[in-house]
């Protein structure tokens, strides 16, 4: 599970992966909160808008309509490839879907068909909609599905998740038939390859600006049916932090060398660990995190590896002294592992 990106992460997540985003109207403030959770966040469900048009799909995913009030999505990915953003924090775009195929989205497994209609989506996932009518015959250029690859690709990175962590909107709810036109699969395997290498870097000069700057979408929300929102509670827009400032003396535990981490070990120093992994939003975890080191540790940790790049061998779940010095695991009261 993961805390939600802050409108200016998401900025910069998306434009770090070389998009072209445009920021539309006053999408910062601009949710669904007060009808629901938001958070934690598990994945990312890809639709298609079933309108055309790029002005009259963004408006439309921002307004909404009578019978279900925008955002109806995070972002649009229009047929040039460039990103429109309309919606930060909880929006009508999801609806109610499987549990079953979350639980597979947090473990990174296969997903099974969908079946029921039991968990609010609208509170785990972001969303993007792509322009296109989904009649099967109107096209998806290149340019798009590469900017939906990024796009999705940017939301794994920031997180720290793997490719199956995005999801069509027809893998969630079994009535949907979004999106239409190319393979789910096909554009997973894009984005695992994409992971294993470095972002691409900003599209446009401005991308290290700060809070009210950076990329931005028109985006449209889900249009047809289904997204409405279920629940009760809210949601804000917290600033988590994926890397804490230096102090000038930190209290952290020094790295305890990569042997430490074999079958059989165990103290606070691993639950630390895990509490810290946890607040990162790359727990992978059950129950817990305990002290007592296991599969469910390694890929929390593997999680925090791809989220500071590291792919490979070099993402394997072991804590290595670079990846443990960024992750600031305080002091235990037992000190140090030996």
């Amino acid at each position: 599970m993961a805390t939600p990106l802050t409108g200016t992460r998401l900025l910069a997540a998306l434009r770090a992966e070389g998009l072209v985003v445009h920021e539309v109207r006053d999408w910062r403030r601009h949710n669904r909160n007060t009808k629901g959770g938001w958070g934690p966040v598990n994945g990312v469900v890809v639709h298609h808008t079933a309108t055309e048009g790029t002005g009259a799909s963004v408006n439309l995913c921002y307004d909404g309509r009578p019978d279900l009030p925008g955002p109806l999505c995070h972002g649009v990915i229009d047929k040039s490839g460039e990103v429109h953003l309309v919606g930060n924090g909880r929006a009508n775009h999801a609806g109610l879907g499987d549990r079953n195929v979350l639980q597979a989205v947090i473990e990174e497994v296969r997903l099974p068909r969908a079946e029921l209609s039991d968990t609010d989506g609208n509170r785990h996932f972001y969303g993007f909609e792509c322009v296109n009518l989904g009649d099967g015959e109107d096209p998806w250029p290149e340019a798009q599905l590469l900017a939906v690859e990024k796009a999705a690709a940017a939301l794994c990175r920031a997180h720290g998740w793997g490719a199956r962590s995005v999801i069509g909107h027809k893998e969630w709810q079994r009535e949907k038939i979004d999106p239409r036109g190319f393979s789910m699969d096909t554009l997973r395997d894009r984005i695992k390859a994409r992971l294993a290498a470095a972002p691409e870097g900003p599209a446009t000069p401005d991308a290290g600006e700060g809070e009210g700057a950076g990329p931005g979408a028109r985006g449209l929300g889900n249009v047809l049916p289904g997204g409405g929102d279920e629940g009760a509670g809210g949601g804000g827009d917290v600033r988590p932090s994926p890397v804490p400032p230096m102090p000038r003396h930190p209290p952290y535990e020094p790295f305890p060398g990569r042997e430490f981490f074999r079958s059989g070990a165990r103290g606070p120093v691993i639950a630390a660990m895990g509490e810290r992994l946890v607040a990162e939003g790359c727990g992978r975890y059950r129950h817990g995190p305990g002290p007592d080191w296991n599969e469910a540790h390694r890929k929390s940790y593997a999680s925090w590896q791809r989220k500071l790049g590291f792919h490979g061998r070099d993402a394997d779940g072991i804590p290595g002294r670079v990846t443990w010095d960024r992750l600031h695991v305080p002091n235990t009261s037992s000190g140090p592992p030996g």
